[in-house]
């Protein structure tokens, strides 16, 4: 692909109202928000849009940033910031609090480590009552939610094996490890959840 082509992801565009429905009653009194993974750019560019009273701070890992400031630069919004580099298991993380985390379809690209280092910096990112918010498919109690989801993680194990459909109980475990309480989890259409943590008042450890 060019680097003066401007991305388009089919997944984005079929799942951008769905998502948008749940999280702007999440994100309403919210003013500042990181997105992990912002791929194309294509979810920071259309939320930012809609939720104005939001700073959405995109990241990504440096060969994607061209892609997202492709799609910011048509936008040209200005409560949506550049992408800073980020990778989760490496430590350089934003030293600024955030009122909200968002990802979307990044926990089964990465390999399992890297799941467990994003929760975790996520959890020493967010402030007080800061909310976690990720959206993807999830296998519960070790069994695939459809046929379709079983299907796509074969495939995933095709394009990489250390891709995979994660557990819910195996994410919330890490979670609560580092101080986020789930506080919802939202059936999606094409049998994907968006699971939302909010980080207990203290930081200390769900009991």
């Amino acid at each position: 692909m060019s680097q003066f082509m401007k991305p388009f992801s089919e997944a984005c565009e079929r799942n951008k109202v769905p998502i948008l429905d749940v999280i702007t009653p999440l994100l309403k009194s919210c003013s500042e928000l990181l997105e992990i993974g912002s791929g194309s750019g294509q979810h920071a560019v259309y939320f930012a849009e809609k939720l104005p009273h939001l700073i959405w701070q995109t990241s990504d890992r440096s060969d994607n940033h061209w892609a997202i400031n492709l799609w910011i630069d048509e936008a040209n919004s200005k409560n949506i910031k550049r992408p800073f580099e980020l990778d989760v298991t490496q430590n350089h993380w934003p030293e600024s609090k955030f009122d909200a985390v968002f990802t979307a379809n990044t926990a089964h690209i990465m390999p399992w480590e890297a799941v467990v280092a994003m929760i975790k910096g996520v959890g020493n990112l967010l402030g007080k009552n800061g909310l976690f918010i990720i959206y993807g498919p999830f296998n519960y109690q070790g069994q695939f939610t459809s046929e379709s989801n079983a299907r796509f993680e074969m495939w995933l194990k095709e394009q990489a094996q250390h891709q995979g459909i994660r557990d819910f109980e195996a994410f919330e475990e890490q979670a609560n490890e580092v101080g986020l309480e789930l506080v919802n989890d939202i059936e999606m259409p094409a049998n994907n959840r968006v699971l939302v943590f909010s980080k207990l008042c203290d930081g200390s450890k769900k009991p």
